[in-house]
């Protein structure tokens, strides 16, 4: 390149980043709200049209591996590009999908090119950003899901009224070809561990990257705790707009409009103000960086199951938002704990690691959902069922929470223990 444009600017990087990820989300999440039409279209049960997830989670959970492992000695930010380019021409597929096969077909492919693209943007960021100041950079780097499940579930639910559901994909492909040029023009690529006490050239072994991840005993319930809410928060926003349809009649635009309200607001604060909350405590006390997602959980299972409830549609969505507020508060103060705790040369491994965790349960949660709302259908009828089956759903988030309690009476120990390996 004659002139060079890359900037190592952590700011730059953060937003470039976070608008990826957030265009990652929206051409993942997109499918939830076309759920009703592509089952209409395709005569499917509630089980069946689930397996969009599943089909996005088959390439990309195995993928992401491969490529972290090689993220670990290449150039980031060339496969943040590729991946990213790749995953919006799939996205693009989905619309020209003709039959429920090659719709399945363009949503493994939506799954690779994200694991082509995805896992190196932590390590970029946790070599952009020291880690007193991670838990805030990575928190709005997870302000993917909340604002891609707003423009996800508002934009795609106007789209799909007012044209279709193969529109929606078409339109939701284009944002994704031009970060990938932005990516690729502008970010340069940050040295590796430039905050970190130990660095080296030298690769750890993935069984090194699986050590601390699931025998250290913080990052162990890390890791379940966050997986556990992870399955819950997929498997309920994938069928909360048919709830709305199904349950109080509400037309596609007005529940997609509802569901990205609930789905970015009130998760958008609570993920920015998580972060920033447990870099302010987590300075004297590392344990805060469990103990913030652990009340969140605590509080919020019970309140959804409450919420979930309410006959009336006005009351229902007040508590939704406050119980979403307290159930999406741990998506970037678990993964900021977590890449505290790895080795420089560990973190796209890490989160690769972690993508087949989350990717599973991501699988998991509308699979297991959808089969309880077609058992639950039988007794109570397809609304009724499927309200029940969700407030069982949204009990489950205490588990969640359990976990990070165990996992904030180890963390101090082990990111003292972990600082000079």
């Amino acid at each position: 390149m004659p002139f060079n444009t890359r900037r190592d600017s952590p700011w730059l990087a953060l937003i470039l980043l976070m608008a990826i990820n957030t265009v990652g989300f929206i051409d993942r999440i997109v499918v939830n709200v076309l759920v009703e039409p592509i089952k209409g279209e395709f005569q499917l049960s509630d089980t069946q049209v689930s397996l969009m997830g599943t089909a996005f989670t088959l390439l990309n959970v195995g993928v992401a591996l491969i490529i972290a492992r090689y993220a670990e000695r290449a150039r980031r930010l060339s496969l943040i590009a590729a991946g990213t380019l790749f995953w919006s021409v799939a996205t693009a597929a989905c619309g020209w999908a003709v039959s429920w096969t090659q719709l399945l077909l363009a949503r493994m492919g939506v799954g690779l090119g994200e694991a082509i693209g995805l896992p190196s943007n932590q390590s970029v960021l946790s070599d952009y950003f020291p880690p007193s100041k991670r838990g805030l950079a990575i928190s709005i780097l997870m302000l993917a899901p909340p604002i891609g499940a707003f423009v996800g579930f508002v934009g795609g639910g106007w789209i799909a009224q007012e044209f279709d559901w193969r529109s929606t994909f078409l339109i939701a492909a284009i944002p994704g070809l031009v970060l990938a040029l932005l990516a690729w023009l502008f970010v340069a690529e940050p040295p590796r561990g430039r905050y970190d006490k130990v660095v080296t050239d030298e690769v750890p072994p993935m069984k090194a990257v699986l050590h601390r991840l699931f025998v250290l005993p913080s990052a162990r319930n890390l890791v379940i705790g966050s997986s556990l809410a992870a399955m819950l928060g997929f498997g309920l926003n994938y069928f909360f707009t048919s709830l709305m349809m199904r349950q109080f009649g509400v037309g596609l635009a007005e529940a997609g409009l509802y569901s990205g309200i609930i789905a970015s607001l009130p998760a958008a604060i609570s993920v920015v103000g998580s972060g920033w909350l447990g870099d302010k405590l987590g300075a004297k006390n590392p344990a805060a960086y469990a103990l913030i997602p652990a009340v969140c959980l605590i509080v919020g299972g019970p309140l959804y199951v409450f919420a979930i409830t309410r006959e009336s549609l006005g009351l229902l969505l007040g508590l939704i938002s406050i119980a979403t507020f307290l159930n999406f508060g741990y998506l970037g103060i678990t993964y900021a704990a977590l890449q505290n705790l790895m080795h420089p040369r560990m973190r796209v491994s890490t989160f690769a690691v972690l993508n087949v965790v989350y990717g599973v349960a991501s699988a998991l949660g509308p699979f297991l959902l959808g089969w309880l709302s077609d058992h639950m259908a039988a007794s109570f009828g397809p609304a009724q069922g499927l309200s029940v089956a969700m407030a069982i759903t949204g009990a489950l988030y205490v588990w969640a929470g359990l976990h990070y309690l165990l996992a904030s009476r180890h963390l101090a120990r082990d990111v003292a223990a972990v600082a000079e390996k």
